[in-house]
């Protein structure tokens, strides 16, 4: 990677990828990087887990009383204090040590929303077999299915993370002498 490749101050980053050889500063931006995306997860979380339960009320009653809403808020600071420092602790370990994806860390943050729900008594809605296997507590059908359905500005710096990993991987075996 470039030595001009940092995190910007609105979150994303810039991952430009050189033909160099790997090394301690592809590892410190990767690192750079693994931030910019935590930092993002944990402001996220709060408004997603209340726009799941505002928009699966209003789906199924025309509105969103404010009392759940309320305890959606809640919920939401719970969800960021819960599985914030879970995604920052995966993305700050050495990537050969990662044995899941900060994504699926992520999706663990649904049991918020659906408490909320489940609380006010809102039936469960109807998913596809695949969805309901892959996901059997995802009730309402809140799991992201990417970075940017938690948050869209996540998107960028969930692809630059990844193709900084994925770099940083391919560098490491090829230093190893394996492709």
């Amino acid at each position: 990677m470039t030595d001009d490749a940092k995190p910007s101050p609105g979150g994303a980053a810039d991952a430009r990828v050189d033909a160099g050889p790997g090394g301690a500063d592809d590892e410190a931006r990767l690192a750079a990087y693994a931030v910019v995306l935590a930092d993002g997860v944990e402001a996220a979380l709060p408004a997603w887990v209340v726009a799941g339960v505002e928009r699966i009320l209003v789906a199924w009653c025309g509105h969103a009383d404010p009392a759940v809403l309320d305890q959606a808020r809640a919920a939401g600071i719970e969800a960021a204090a819960t599985i914030g420092p879970e995604v920052r602790a995966l993305l700050l370990r050495d990537i050969d040590d990662q044995r899941t994806n900060p994504l699926a860390v992520v999706r663990r943050a649904v049991a918020f929303p659906t408490a909320v729900l489940r609380a006010a008594g809102v039936p469960a809605v109807v998913r596809d077999a695949d969805a309901e296997a892959r996901f059997p507590d995802d009730d309402y059908d809140l799991v992201p299915a990417s970075f940017a359905d938690l948050d869209p500005s996540l998107h960028e710096p969930g692809l630059v993370w990844g193709a900084a990993k994925a770099h940083v991987h391919l560098a490491r075996r090829r230093s190893e002498g394996r492709r």
